[in-house]
């Protein structure tokens, strides 16, 4: 079953001078086993959206259903516990969530506060911090003297420890280098393909999203404005930028070439199709 918002609305500092409608009347279905990318200009909605998948924010009105738990405004599933642990959330700041002395009992802090043994703990921290690029040299140094960098992959660790089946990530690669957000992005993207979890992103890298994601959900203003398939989404770079989203570069390139004449499919979604394509109309007409 999809994971499902139902005339969702959540409000910040209610009753004060301060309120604020961050979501407004949201009805979504978010496809089980899909990588799904949420984008948005800043204060969209985006991250309120997401903290509702595992009742860390309660709605205002409306239903959230996930993984067969049901979450409203008067009360949290009863099995909060077990929906944290099947929905791990990793932080836009990840020193939010980072808080033991040691980088190794940070990460293995969740496996066991779901009852796993210590040695299985251990076990299953080290593995995760191996699937982040951090090697056991780690292990004992404190989280909180290490990079923004070093410390996002560490929070991504303590989540992937616990194996949850709902992966959501807000701005997941940000303060990594370019080969760092490489590899982290093809590590979400294998836990997809070939671990079978439903992803969500929270992003403003479109290149990201055009390359990895299957659906791109646009947030504006607290409510959904789009709901799509990420090729459809991007055939339409006119559309993307009168909501101020800067399509990816290959998106911008095929437009420029059409501009000047050219013939470009709209199914070629590769730069070696696209320079294909170019070469044998450049000889056809050369």
């Amino acid at each position: 079953m999809p994971i499902s918002f139902e005339h969702v609305s959540y409000i910040y500092s209610k009753g004060t001078p301060y309120e604020y409608k961050a979501l407004d009347d949201v009805c979504l279905d978010i496809e089980e086993g899909k990588m799904t990318a949420v984008i948005g200009q800043t204060g969209s909605g985006k991250s309120t959206l997401v903290q509702h998948l595992n009742a860390l924010l309660l709605p205002e009105t409306g239903t959230v259903k996930v993984l067969d738990r049901t979450i409203t405004a008067s009360e949290k599933p009863k099995r909060l516990k077990s929906l944290r642990g099947d929905v791990g959330l990793v932080f836009q700041f990840p020193e939010y969530q980072l808080f033991e002395e040691t980088v190794l009992k940070d990460v293995a802090f969740g496996p066991k506060n779901f009852g796993a043994s210590e040695e299985e703990a251990k076990k299953r921290a080290l593995n995760a911090l191996k699937l982040v690029g951090l090697g056991e040299e780690y292990c004992e140094r404190s989280p909180l003297e290490l990079s923004g960098g070093q410390k996002r992959r560490i929070a991504i660790a303590g989540i992937l420890a616990m194996n949850p089946k709902v992966l959501v990530l807000d701005e997941p690669t940000a303060g990594l280098d370019p080969k760092g957000t490489e590899s982290m992005m093809k590590l979400f993207h294998e836990l997809n393909r070939g671990h079978g979890k439903t992803i969500l992103i929270v992003t403003h890298d479109m290149e990201q999203v055009f390359r990895y994601c299957d659906r791109v959900i646009v947030m504006e203003d607290g409510k959904v404005r789009v709901h799509t398939d990420t090729e459809t989404f991007f055939r339409n770079p006119a559309a993307c930028q009168e909501m101020h989203i800067l399509p990816p570069a290959l998106i911008r390139m095929k437009e420029l070439l059409k501009e000047n004449g050219f013939e470009v499919p709209d199914d070629i979604l590769s730069i070696d199709a696209l320079a294909d394509c170019i070469a044998r109309q450049v000889k056809k007409h050369g």
